[in-house]
């Protein structure tokens, strides 16, 4: 069973009932999702939840479906969280933890969140999905869509990596490549839908992304023993996560499974996309559409976030921060984590890592703290980006130490 109980507008409160199609608020905020939290404490225990599968719908309680026959899911969540020894002992951090989202289907953490968009979607009766994507959303998209057997419309950039592309299509998405950003293919949806017969399901346009990505915080308290760490490292596009996990620690604390303690929250951008970081940086509670975004991290190019206030809010909240890397300094970051742990991860997990080194560097966090980062997705599917980092081959002789003479 669900607990849920109703949504509310993210910026005036406004309260909306359940169980029917929604995007925005009547206000165009946000909606946020509701449950009997208190009901929940007093019939739910942690030990029933370890009973549960392992994939986010151990949760189900905690989540909006009422009807577990609508549940689409390919078995997303429940992923490991490594330890990174040898890496953290390179930048000087002794508890360094990065939980893992490329093991989710369609590989990347996207994945949460359109199982439970779709589901609901499924649930309420909506036949044709459509939302704009920088790449990884629309793969995950795509996929859920075809599970459930409804219709998925996707635009996208037409430069977003080819893995994303063939996804798609493989998945029988009708697909429109865009010259432009995200933010031109969100403008074509929001133009088309209504007269197309579409349920947008774009990011925070709809209410429950955020509850499928609210999972990684249910998931990280219950896989560190019902506790949270000093840090979490997260890169920041959309921000849905940040603003996933924040709503999850607050309802794991009102159930009573967690205390009051909560991590610094570190919104990681790209320099040439970093309209959160402008906003923090200047005291702001939203940021300004950047103008020109551009990076090797794809899913960091989001010039306006829909929620940014919320993000901000998060960061501000936990005592957490907002930091910059260079394309350079991620895909360095990148090649050392693999080269160190063997993890081949997505650039924007790998921006992670390089603003660690920042925040380290300057004091910001100690040697001690336990930190955790989010490597988003696999790497496998920015393969034009990091062909690009690949050094030359070695000659048989290098590789052998010398041992071997060239003729």
């Amino acid at each position: 069973m669900t607990f849920l109980t109703h949504l509310t507008c993210s910026q005036t409160g406004e309260t909306l009932p359940p169980g029917q199609l929604h995007n925005l608020s009547p206000a165009g905020a946000p909606l946020l999702v509701h449950y009997d939290l208190q009901k929940a404490r007093a019939t739910l225990t942690r030990d029933q939840i370890a009973k549960g599968p392992a994939t986010m719908w151990r949760y189900a309680p905690l989540l909006p479906v009422s009807d577990l026959a609508n549940i689409v899911s390919l078995g997303e969540g429940f992923t490991p969280i490594v330890r990174a020894n040898r890496l953290g002992a390179r930048l000087g951090a002794k508890n360094l933890l990065i939980k893992d989202e490329s093991l989710n289907p369609t590989g990347t953490f996207k994945a949460r969140g359109m199982s439970a968009a779709i589901s609901m979607a499924k649930e309420l009766g909506a036949k044709k999905l459509a939302a704009p994507s920088a790449g990884n959303a629309a793969g995950a998209l795509a996929a859920y869509a075809a599970a459930a057997g409804l219709e998925a419309h996707i635009f996208m950039p037409r430069d977003v990596p080819q893995a994303n592309y063939i996804e798609c299509r493989m998945c029988g998405a009708h697909v429109t490549l865009v010259d432009g950003l995200i933010s031109d293919c969100g403008r074509i949806v929001a133009e088309r839908k209504q007269s197309e017969g579409w349920f947008e399901v774009s990011t925070l346009k709809e209410p429950y992304r955020i509850e499928g990505k609210k999972t990684m915080g249910l998931e990280l308290a219950e896989q560190l023993g019902w506790r949270l760490p000093d840090a979490i490292f997260y890169p920041t596009g959309g921000g849905v996560g940040m603003i996933g996990m924040w709503k999850a620690f607050d309802e794991l604390d009102q159930l009573g499974w967690i205390d009051s303690k909560r991590p610094k929250m570190i919104a990681v951008q790209a320099a040439g996309c970093a309209p959160i970081v402008k906003a923090f940086e200047e005291g702001r509670e939203v940021s300004e559409f950047w103008k020109g975004a551009t990076t090797a991290a794809s899913g960091l190019r989001v010039p306006k976030a829909l929620g940014d206030f919320l993000v901000l809010r998060a960061i501000r909240e936990s005592g957490g921060t907002a930091i910059v890397v260079t394309d350079q300094e991620l895909l360095d970051a990148g090649q050392l984590l693999a080269e160190t742990e063997g993890l081949f991860v997505a650039p924007e997990g790998s921006a992670c890592l390089a603003a660690l080194e920042k925040l380290l560097q300057s004091k910001f966090l100690n040697a001690e703290d336990e930190i955790v980062i989010y490597n988003t997705g696999t790497g496998l599917k920015y393969l034009e980006n990091w062909s690009t980092r690949l050094r030359p081959e070695p000659r048989p002789e290098e590789r052998l130490g010398g041992l071997i003479q060239p003729r």
